[in-house]
């Protein structure tokens, strides 16, 4: 299993993060903790990862609005929550929308539809992602004791708290 998480750690760690899913870099924090991965290389490759997932939406929704349009169809609601977030915070959003489940793919499209400046966009996006990283990444490694110590005393039960505990708050996110 170490082998299986050193040769492909990162490469799943970069394709988690950019879609800017933070338990990927939870984990991989976590394993660097372990001695698994090296923290440094996680908070990079999440940071660049998260990076370019965003410049992606943003880029792809700036130069097809068509296709952007019909992709954020689907989620009117969460459009509508994204739109005033972005009319209520303005650049803030690009760093706030890192930690909101359900719609931190979304705040990208909408800025990239909108005539928010694209410099502007790229260099807090920048700001954003490495915080993102730092912290997200950071945590995880910094609390890697707190997560063993948890794991050596519930075993099992911790197991199965975590698992309600993560479907507990994945069915309450999807909510709104």
């Amino acid at each position: 299993m170490e082998s299986i998480i050193q040769d492909w750690g990162y490469l799943a760690l970069f394709l988690y993060s950019f879609g800017g899913g933070m338990l990927g870099i939870a984990v991989a924090g976590f394993f660097a903790f372990s001695g698994d991965l090296n923290i440094y290389y996680v908070i990079i490759v999440a940071f660049i990862s998260n990076l370019l997932g965003d410049q992606f939406l943003f880029t792809i929704a700036r130069n097809n609005k068509k296709s952007a349009k019909e992709i954020m169809q689907k989620h009117k609601r969460k459009i509508a929550l994204s739109y005033l977030l972005i009319r209520k915070y303005g650049s803030l959003v690009v760093f706030i929308q890192k930690y909101l489940y359900g719609i931190k793919t979304l705040i990208p499209l909408a800025m990239g539809l909108s005539k928010y400046n694209n410099n502007k966009f790229f260099v807090y996006n920048i700001l954003a992602s490495l915080i993102w990283s730092l912290v997200i990444g950071g945590t995880s490694f910094m609390l890697g004791d707190v997560f063993v110590a948890l794991i050596e005393e519930y075993k099992v039960y911790g197991i199965i708290i975590l698992v309600i505990i993560v479907l507990s708050f994945y069915t309450f996110m999807k909510k709104y």
